[in-house]
């Protein structure tokens, strides 16, 4: 079940990410809305109906899922880039995914949704300097969390979920 549901494996928190890491990090959310509309392109509502895993998400709901998650990042980065480290409101990803938008509604308005956010995220990433990098907002859950491991955990995020559809796909023989 582990392999279902983590393909590429569990997320690492990085203590910090170099400068040189970052990059290959914004090219891999950048690419992220790409990907997940190949791995989508084709699929029948049935298809989209299909959990990713036992008692597991459908395809569609992964990308309502994705959508709704980096649309969160992106007002984390904008908020811990205008504040003093400040305390983020976390959401219940499970009750949003159970909401009928993200159980029955069409998948290509999260996919411009995914693109557009990835698009005007990575725009404001490339401009940051070294310090702005640094920053931080707090999760009630988690702690204080810095831009640049943010930036690690949703390039992760993105390459995770895709790969749950692509792995659905191969299952099914789609």
């Amino acid at each position: 079940m582990d392999d279902l549901r983590y393909p590429i494996g569990r997320f690492q928190m990085p203590p910090t990410v170099q400068a040189a890491e970052r990059e290959p990090l914004i090219v891999a959310v950048e690419s992220a809305p790409r990907e997940l509309m190949k791995v989508v392109a084709g699929l029948s509502e049935v298809q989209l109906e299909t959990p990713y895993r036992p008692e597991g998400w459908t395809v569609r709901q992964v990308v309502h899922h994705l959508a709704d998650s980096h649309m969160n990042a992106y007002v984390r980065f904008r908020l811990a880039l205008t504040e003093d480290e400040p305390t983020i409101k976390p959401y219940h990803e499970a009750a949003w995914a159970d909401l009928s938008d993200a159980r029955t509604g069409p998948i290509d308005v999260s996919l411009t949704l995914l693109s557009a956010l990835h698009s005007r995220g990575v725009a404001l990433m490339r401009a940051m300097t070294p310090e702005q990098w640094e920053r931080a907002f707090r999760h009630p859950e988690r702690g204080l969390l810095r831009l640049d491991q943010t930036l690690a955990m949703y390039a992760w995020h993105g390459r995770h979920h895709i790969a749950h559809i692509r792995g659905t796909r191969e299952r099914n023989g789609w």
